[in-house]
C-alpha cells in the first residue's frame, strides 16, 4: 500500500505589533486527532479525503496551527520539528512514498524569516527522504520563496480571497502527488518574486488586479503544455522579510524556458495593474455621519488597519467610538477584551456598570473607551461554524471565541469576547442571541475575508480608513528587512 506522511504548520506571522506568539497559542492535532480531521472541510481534510480515494495510508506526523499574530517564538518551529522528525525517520525506514504539508507559508520566528524552506530543507537532509517527492497546500498570503519552491516538488496556493477553496486547493495538490507517484514524472517547480507589495486589502480575488492575475494563471494552466498548476500569490505584507509581498509560481513538468517566460509575464501584467492593489478607503466620520437608516441589511464598515484575520489585535476604538459619537441606533461592533469579560463574571444580567472597554492591544489606538453599559448576556464563546466554506474551518467547525458577553451602551450593542477571531462566519453573533441582519451598522475588523459571510446580508459596505498594526498605507511600516526598491513604498517605483 502506497504510505504519505502527513504534517503541518500554518501561521501568518505580523512583524510589526507587540505581541509574541507562543506554543500555547497553537492549537495542535497529531497522530489518531490529525487522521480524525477527515471531513471537516479544510487543508488537511481534502488531503485526507484524497488519500482515502487513493487507498494509500497516511503516516500521520503533527499539525500545529494558530490565526495571524506577533511573532512566533523559535521554540516552536523547533518543538514542531522535534515531534515530526522521529515520525518522518520511522516513516522511512518502514517504506515511505511521499510527503504532504498543510502549510500557511507566512510564518516568521524569531531567528528565521523562511521557516518553511527550513523545514524543506530539513526534511531534504534526512537520508531517504531526498528521493521522495513533497507536495502540499498553502496560502494565498503566503510570502513564496526561492527555497519553498526548489525544495518541493508541487506546493499549490489557494486560488481565491476570500479563501472558499481551503479544501479544493489541497485536494489539487493531492490530485498531483498522485500524479507523480503514477507516472513517475517529478515536475519542477518555478518561482519569481515581484517588486511590488499590497496590502490585505488589495489581494480581493474577485476584482481588481488580483482578479486579472487569476484569469492570467488559470489562461496559463490551459495552454501551456506541461504546466499542472500556476499560482499566484499575493503575499503578506506585514511579514517584514527579504522576499514579502506578491509572487508567482508555476508547476511543470514541460519545457523550463516557457514555464520561466508565463512568470514573467504575470509579472508585467501585475506590474501594469500595480495601483489596483492599493484601494481607496473612506473617511469613517462622514461615513457614520451621512448614515440615513432604512436599508435592507446593515451598512458594513470594514477596518482592515484592526484586521484580526491579518494580525491586529481586534480591540482597536475608532469604529466604535464613531458609532458612539453619532448615536446610531441599532448597530454593532465586535472587540476582543478578555479584562472586560472578566470584570463582567460577578454582574447580574440586566445590571449596569462601568467598563473600560478595548484600546489595549496597539499603541496606535487611542485607548479604552470609557462606558456605561447593561449586560445583556454571556457565554462560553464556543459555536459551530455556520458555513463550513468559511476559511475559518482550518481551526475546524468548533470555534471558541472564548468567555464572551454582550452589553448595551444607548443604541449600541458591543459583543466581547476574550480570544482573537476573524469575522468570517454569522454564527459568531447568532451564538449569542443576535441576528446580525437586524443591526443597521456593524464594524467589521478585517480587509477580505469577512466578504463571504457579510457581503450577503449587507446594504452597502465602505472600507474606512483608522489607526491600527493592519494599516493599507505601507509606507507608514518601519520594515528593516523587505527587499528595496519595491512598489508602492519606493518614489522611484510608482
Amino acid at each position: 500500500m502506497t504510505k504519505i506522511f502527513l504534517a503541518g504548520i500554518f501561521h501568518e506571522t505580523h512583524s510589526f505589533t507587540d505581541d509574541r506568539t507562543t506554543l500555547k497559542d497553537f492549537i495542535i492535532h497529531r497522530g489518531q486527532g490529525l487522521l480524525d480531521r477527515i471531513g471537516d472541510g479544510s487543508q488537511v481534510d481534502g488531503f485526507l479525503t484524497t488519500a482515502a480515494h487513493q487507498g494509500w495510508e497516511v503516516v500521520p506526523g503533527a499539525n500545529y496551527l494558530c490565526g495571524a499574530s506577533g511573532m512566533v517564538e523559535h521554540a516552536v518551529f523547533e518543538t514542531f520539528w522535534d515531534e515530526i522528525k522521529p515520525v518522518l525517520e520511522n516513516a522511512i525506514r518502514g517504506g515511505l512514498d511521499g510527503i504532504f504539508l498543510s502549510l500557511h507559508g507566512a510564518m516568521v520566528t524569531t531567528e528565521l524569516e523562511d521557516p518553511d524552506g527550513e523545514l524543506l530543507k530539513r526534511i531534504r537532509a534526512i537520508p531517504g527522504a531526498a528521493a521522495l517527492p513533497i507536495f502540499g497546500a498553502f496560502d494565498l498570503h503566503a510570502t513564496m520563496t526561492q527555497a519553498m519552491g526548489a525544495l518541493s516538488d508541487g506546493l499549490v496556493g489557494y486560488q481565491q480571497c476570500p479563501h472558499d477553496d481551503t479544501y479544493e486547493t489541497a485536494v489539487r495538490a493531492t490530485q498531483l502527488l498522485a500524479r507523480c507517484l503514477k507516472t513517475g514524472v517529478r515536475p519542477r517547480q518555478h518561482v519569481l518574486v515581484t517588486p511590488i507589495v499590497w496590502p490585505p486589502t488589495g489581494t480581493g480575488t474577485r476584482d481588481g488586479g488580483m482578479y486579472v492575475l487569476e484569469e492570467a494563471a488559470r489562461r496559463m494552466e490551459r495552454e501551456i503544455p506541461g504546466v499542472l498548476a500556476v499560482n499566484v500569490v499575493g503575499g503578506y505584507s506585514y511579514a517584514d522579510v527579504h522576499d514579502a509581498g506578491l509572487a508567482f509560481s508555476i508547476i511543470t513538468e514541460g519545457d523550463d524556458e516557457a514555464a520561466k517566460s508565463a512568470l514573467k509575464e504575470l509579472a508585467k501584467i501585475a506590474w501594469d495593474v500595480r495601483a489596483q492593489g492599493i484601494p481607496k478607503e473612506h473617511d469613517l466620520d462622514q461615513v457614520v455621519r451621512d448614515f440615513v437608516p432604512g436599508g435592507k441589511g446593515p451598512v458594513l464598515l470594514v477596518e482592515p488597519a484592526d484586521n484580526i484575520g491579518g494580525g491586529g489585535p481586534g480591540d482597536c476604538t475608532q469604529v466604535m467610538r464613531a458609532l458612539i459619537k453619532h448615536d446610531i441606533a441599532g448597530a454593532g461592533v465586535v472587540i476582543v477584551d478578555a479584562a472586560a469579560v472578566a470584570a463582567l463574571q460577578p454582574v447580574a444580567i440586566g445590571e449596569r456598570v462601568t467598563l473600560d472597554i478595548g484600546g489595549k492591544g496597539s499603541r496606535l489606538d487611542p485607548g479604552p473607551v470609557r462606558l456605561e453599559v447593561e449586560l445583556v448576556s454571556r457565554s462560553d464563546g464556543r459555536f459551530e461554524l455556520e458555513d463550513r466554506k468559511s476559511q475559518m474551518v482550518v481551526l475546524g467547525h468548533a470555534i471558541n471565541m472564548g468567555p464572551s458577553a454582550v452589553v448595551r451602551h444607548r443604541g449600541l450593542t458591543i459583543l466581547l469576547t476574550s480570544k482573537r477571531l476573524a469575522p468570517m462566519d454569522l454564527g459568531q453573533w447568532r451564538s449569542q442571541g443576535i441576528n446580525p441582519e437586524d443591526l443597521s451598522m456593524i464594524g467589521i475588523k478585517a480587509a477580505v475575508g469577512h466578504r463571504r459571510a457579510y457581503e450577503k446580508i449587507a446594504s452597502a459596505s465602505f472600507t474606512v480608513s483608522t489607526a491600527g498594526p493592519c494599516t493599507s498605507d505601507l509606507t507608514r511600516l518601519p520594515y528593516r528587512r523587505l527587499r528595496r526598491p519595491v512598489y508602492p513604498l519606493d518614489a522611484g517605483m510608482r
